[in-house]
């Protein structure tokens, strides 16, 4: 891939496509992570000299231009970021766009509206992917989160674009990633966390033939530890993936930890009667969050490992009562990393404790990216990193 640092960008229209999907309440943002992600890019450009001219989608309008799904109040809130004015156009292609972008001055900032208002976006529409293009002199893309869909902003617009480079943002995640699939230093350790194991078993196929380690939580070990025979209560089990569970603990070589005590409680809900058990869960028990001594078996393998990727949370992450088996682990990764470790953070409840426990800034690499990360480390191609080769 080619970087900004390979083009003189003074003058230049510079279409970026960034992930601007934010949280939101009404116009107010709960959470700016990912446009504070896209600064260092940004900031790049502007102080080349270039024409920022920014692009992304934001939740799922349906049929059409939806006016609680604007980027308007991103715009807004970005030139607050940036200490700068950040103009917003209501429109993301055609001769008002163009108009405008003519008349932005060098280092000058446009953000266009929402790209799922356009019926081709997600269809990957050539008219509209060159009718992007012909915003730019280059395309930069730097949303690493929709790098696994083909669409129009995403890949379609690459093909066409007189130039293409990744962005800061995109070229770390890339980099960052990559070293997992790599030739990490070992130990080299998994810790996968959430509801199902068939949403992962990508991951734990491409990933048990690379670590030393698979650290399973959520309810996903729920599956795993039914399938080799051990009362899990009323925990929650894909019943119909208990073959593959099998096929994976055999296939593992003794490489997947498994929780050997649980949070458990009679029901699922944050007021529920609690109790820590060892082993096997009682009927009428469901488990809702990995217990200490699973804690304590974990955070010695993370504290030994010299590379760890993590990805999914350890119990019901969002009920205060089930949430210290996540957070245990977001600190045992802070713990590794100062003693030299390469550690990898992603998806929502994972990320998301990393921040509570004020760990962000203690770790190698938190991922802005859910889906995008999870088929990268599958070994699959994300059509709009591919598109930037």
């Amino acid at each position: 891939m080619r970087s900004l640092s390979d083009f003189d960008l003074a003058g230049q229209r510079v279409l970026v496509r960034v992930d601007f999907n934010v949280p939101m309440e009404g116009a107010s943002i709960t959470d700016d992570t990912r446009i504070r992600a896209a600064l260092p890019t940004l900031r790049a450009i502007t102080g080349a000299g270039g024409k920022a001219i920014l692009m992304s989608h934001l939740g799922r309008p349906k049929g059409g231009p939806d006016p609680k799904y604007s980027l308007r109040p991103v715009a807004d809130h970005l030139g607050t970021l940036l200490e700068t004015d950040v103009q917003f156009s209501e429109h993301t292609t055609g001769a008002d766009v163009e108009a405008r972008i003519a008349a932005l001055p060098e280092g000058g900032v446009l953000v266009l509206e929402n790209t799922r208002f356009l019926p081709g976006e997600e269809a990957n529409d050539e008219t509209l992917s060159r009718s992007l293009a012909a915003l730019c002199d280059v395309y930069v893309n730097d949303a690493f989160g929709s790098a696994h869909r083909a669409h129009a902003s995403t890949e379609g617009v690459a093909r066409f674009a007189p130039r293409v480079a990744a962005g800061l943002l995109m070229q770390k995640e890339v980099d960052y990633l990559g070293r997992l699939l790599g030739e990490p230093v070992r130990p080299y350790v998994a810790v996968l966390g959430g509801a199902k194991v068939s949403d992962k078993i990508g991951l734990i196929e491409n990933l048990l033939g690379r670590v030393d380690l698979l650290l399973v939580g959520g309810a996903m070990a729920y599956t795993l530890l039914k399938a080799r025979g051990e009362a899990v209560g009323t925990s929650r089990v894909e019943e119909d993936k208990l073959d593959l569970a099998r096929s994976l603990l055999e296939r593992a070589d003794g490489k997947i930890l498994l929780p050997i005590d649980h949070v458990v409680a009679d029901r699922f809900a944050e007021d529920a009667t609690s109790e820590t058990v060892d082993g096997p869960i009682p009927d009428g028990r469901m488990g809702l969050d990995i217990g200490p001594k699973t804690v304590a078996r974990y955070t010695e393998a993370l504290l030994g490992a010299r590379t760890v990727v993590w990805n999914g949370p350890m119990g019901v992450f969002e009920m205060k009562p089930f949430a210290a088996g996540t957070l245990a682990i977001a600190e045992a990764l802070a713990i590794a990393t100062a003693r030299g470790a390469l550690t990898v953070v992603g998806g929502g409840d994972s990320v998301a404790a990393v921040v509570e426990g004020g760990y962000e800034d203690r770790l190698s690499h938190v991922s802005t990216g859910g889906g995008a990360m999870l088929e990268f480390l599958e070994g699959q191609t994300l059509p709009g990193v591919a598109a930037l080769g």
